[in-house]
């Protein structure tokens, strides 16, 4: 379960995606969440220039340089070129890929989303701004939603465990540290990719 931000600020962007898109791991199912960095992205891979300034600053610059290209020279071309640009640089492969992740995963007592949920609001009805975008009102809301809600989007320096949710993103394009929920049966833990870390909670 990936939770979206894989186009996210990192230097290996286009390794990232490339070897995800292609694992395949032997025993489990991989299921990939859409979060607002690669809906950004697929906007302007689908030939919108509104979002290309903004998307440079949060993001997009690390993401075009892994695939090759000085996000410098965006910046000195018209909107409509700048696309044309990115739209050459990413494959139609990564493009595909990014356009099969999913908003929302249920499991168990679980609901994986990216950002968090609309309190109050249905699961069926929830709007993809929200599953992709949402802060506080989601962030400071205590609501039980009748499962718990794990998301990212949100960087904290530990993941942060509420009665209704749980935070998990650790800010690894900033601080190297990639954190994982694992559940199995009952049971519930993280891991990270700090030395020694695997706390069952």
């Amino acid at each position: 379960m990936f939770l979206g931000d894989l186009v996210d600020r990192g230097p290996h962007s286009a390794q990232v995606i490339e070897r995800l898109r292609n694992y395949r791991p032997g025993r489990a199912r991989t299921v990939f969440l859409l979060g607002n960095h690669e809906e950004v992205l697929l906007r302007i891979l689908d030939g919108d220039a509104t979002p290309v300034p903004s998307w440079l600053r949060f993001g997009g610059a690390q993401c075009l340089d892994s695939y090759g290209v000085d996000p410098r020279s965006l910046a000195e071309v018209p909107a409509e070129q700048a696309v044309q640009m990115v739209q050459r640089a990413i494959p139609d492969s990564h493009k595909e890929f990014l356009a099969s992740f999913v908003d929302t995963c249920r499991f168990g007592d679980y609901l994986f989303v990216h950002a968090g949920i609309r309190p109050g609001i249905p699961i069926d009805q929830q709007q993809q701004s929200d599953l992709r975008w949402i802060r506080d009102p989601f962030l400071l809301d205590d609501t039980d939603h009748g499962m718990v809600v794990v998301h990212g989007h949100t960087i904290v320096d530990d993941v942060e465990e509420r009665s209704n949710r749980i935070g998990i993103d650790t800010g690894a394009y900033r601080t190297g540290v990639l954190t994982a929920l694992v559940l199995e049966g009952q049971d519930r833990w993280y891991i990270d990719t700090r030395d020694g870390a695997d706390a069952a909670r």
